[in-house]
């Protein structure tokens, strides 16, 4: 694994799992310091991405990357807590937690926890500012879906620009979530990797 931002230094960074801004509420077991790891064929093909990107004043914000099998035990034993539903309105609304493994939104073992899958979306080079995307980062529900089509024409657009330029450079995107790709040839397809990110 790499420092993302040793392979693609103009990439932003938005640690969502490292603060308490996630569907939890809280600093995720496992991410212990700002920084991005990811395999580095990822890495490498994120930055040809930021460089596509960048001819159209348009760059990667990314949330998380990889991400330890201790913090997907995290969402584990917080999805068997009940009682805390402190964000459900903002991220579940229409969604009991077990749902969210029903539906696979949720998972025992996640494709982060080897390496090359990423959490992204496009931003304005020059403000800094998100494309609308439609739903926020991590919405579980039918709009984050690539497809969707109750969300605007804008941010249909905004997710179509995002999945051709992903594609394009070796991505595989998730179809239940707009901002979730998988590097097509991962270095690790068969590891669950659980070192804190440190």
């Amino acid at each position: 694994m790499v420092d993302l931002l040793s392979i693609a230094p103009n990439i932003q960074l938005d640690l969502k799992y490292l603060t308490g801004d996630n569907f939890v509420g809280d600093r995720i077991e496992g991410y212990d310091a700002e920084l991005c790891l990811i395999s580095r064929p990822a890495a490498s093909a994120l930055q040809r991405v930021q460089l596509a990107l960048a001819e159209f004043g348009l760059g990667l914000k990314v949330f998380d990357a990889y991400r330890p099998q201790r913090s997907v035990d995290h969402f584990l034993r917080w999805s068997e807590d009940h009682q805390d539903i402190r964000h459900k309105a903002d991220y579940y609304p229409e969604l009991a937690k077990p749902e969210l493994f029903s539906k696979g939104y949720l998972v025992q073992h996640s494709s982060h926890s080897r390496g090359s899958t990423v959490d992204l979306t496009v931003i304005d080079l020059e403000t800094g500012d998100e494309l609308e995307m439609g739903t926020r980062f991590d919405f579980f529900g039918e709009e984050s879906w690539i497809d969707c089509q109750s969300i605007s024409a804008q941010a249909r657009g905004n997710r179509m620009l995002l999945q051709h330029v992903m594609v394009q450079h070796g991505f595989v995107p998730f179809h239940h979530e707009w901002w979730h790709f998988t590097l097509q040839d991962e270095p690790y397809p068969n590891i669950c990797f659980d070192f804190p990110i440190a």
